[in-house]
């Protein structure tokens, strides 16, 4: 992408997003295939696309969504699959030159993150050169693109970043902040989701000068108190979020060893919801969401399997971990193959009152439900109450194991 050549000093907020990262990742082991549809995923017909090339995206190919789709709109699509443990590594490195140019990072996620670099100036800079030296680093010292949004704001430095994919930049200085805004449709707005979008544009709503331009306390009748003072506060470029350092990755999680290895789908399936209910209490307990459920099997011949997904948004809800770490078990299209060990664990935590904005909760009811679990228990004892499926459990465990790392002491 052509870059602006527009620089400011007070675009010192920088919203860095790799290009197509996983995809592009498993390409630095298969340059023959640049230029060509790729997708990472399973061949399997229960799974889902995890990343996908520039190539592939063109016929409509997204993450998420089942790989059966993905190959009937993009069927000279080639399947790749998936390799977590590169991920993280080039993640590491990725992090690691940004924490080398600023200590400002905020991580959002394996492959993006916010960097302050307004401490970075008089050694390295302007913004722009700041961003510019990160893209040349990050290309020269991994192989890999990144895309580079830079404003006033976290929430115009994420916009900007994603009008620059890939492999652009952007920067939107703090005295053209609202000449870019108005025009955007709605949804372009950080939050707004498919059914809060058309609730705003039931109301005549379609553009953010729309919703700049209307008053406070009609948006609040509307939407609510804290979502109108969200979406006006947006809508007119007022985001006051600074960047919040992130110093360790940090995870909890529990895991089992079954005295006897179990080959039932059912069973397993029915673990999977204790374990994720355990881990959802949890987080809940210490305030946290994550955004990477990981599951994890040992097999009887001990050889061991983990494999992970990241969310769309982060969560702390048991059913939502449940339904993710299941889906990466039937992805693995194990049928009975005897399970020693099995393991669910959420990674990448922040604060439950976090940055993300969201005005549409789709665990809202699982949420409210295990709320009331969690009173319960707090009352009468962990176990007091739970699923209906987890009333009847079956044979006996070796050992669990709950890992706390980076979490309060109880």
């Amino acid at each position: 992408m052509t870059t602006d050549a527009v620089d400011d000093a007070t675009a010192t907020i920088l919203h860095v997003d790799m290009d197509a990262f996983f995809a592009a990742v498993e390409l630095l082991d298969h340059p023959e295939l640049r230029g060509l549809p790729a997708i990472v995923g399973h061949p399997g017909p229960r799974s889902v696309v995890t990343s996908a090339t520039y190539e592939a995206r063109r016929f409509g190919v997204r993450s998420a969504m089942p790989v059966s789709q993905a190959l009937r709109l993009c069927p000279s699509a080639i399947i790749l699959p998936p390799h977590m443990e590169k991920y993280r590594e080039y993640s590491e490195r990725v992090m690691t030159i940004f924490s080398e140019v600023t200590p400002l990072v905020e991580p959002l996620s394996i492959d993006e993150a916010f960097l302050d670099v307004s401490g970075a100036r008089r050694l390295l800079g302007s913004p722009r050169r700041i961003a510019e030296l990160i893209r040349t680093r990050v290309r020269d010292e991994t192989g890999l693109t990144c895309s580079v949004g830079a404003a006033s704001t976290k929430f115009v430095a994420k916009l900007a970043s994603g009008r620059a994919k890939p492999d652009g930049l952007l920067v939107i200085p703090a005295s053209e902040t609202l000449a870019y805004l108005r025009p955007l449709p709605v949804g372009a707005l950080w939050g707004v989701g498919e059914s809060t979008r058309q609730s705003l544009q039931r109301l005549g709503l379609r553009t953010v000068a729309d919703l700049a331009d209307t008053p406070l306390a009609v948006l609040q009748r509307a939407v609510g108190e804290a979502s109108g003072r969200k979406l006006h506060d947006l809508a007119n470029g007022v985001d006051p979020r600074s960047v919040v350092v992130t110093t360790r990755e940090k995870s909890v999680g529990h895991e089992m060893t079954f005295e006897q290895d179990v080959s039932d789908p059912v069973r397993l399936r029915r673990e999977l919801l204790r374990l994720s209910t355990q881990v959802g209490a949890r987080l809940r307990k210490h305030e946290l969401v994550g955004r990477t459920v990981a599951l994890k099997l040992r097999f009887s011949d001990f050889r061991t399997v983990t494999r992970s997904r990241t969310l769309a948004e982060p969560t702390n809800v048991g059913r939502r971990i449940f339904e993710e770490a299941t889906s990466i078990y039937d992805a693995l299209d194990l049928g009975r193959t005897p399970i020693r060990l099995i393991g669910v664990r959420v990674e990448q935590l922040d604060d439950a009152g976090g940055s993300r904005l969201g005005l549409w909760d789709p665990d809202e009811e699982w949420r409210e439900a295990e709320r009331t679990l969690d009173q319960v228990s707090a009352k009468f004892g962990r176990g007091a109450i739970g699923p209906a499926s987890l009333v009847r459990s079956s044979g006996r465990v070796v050992g669990e194991t709950a890992n706390p790392r980076a979490m309060p002491d109880d």
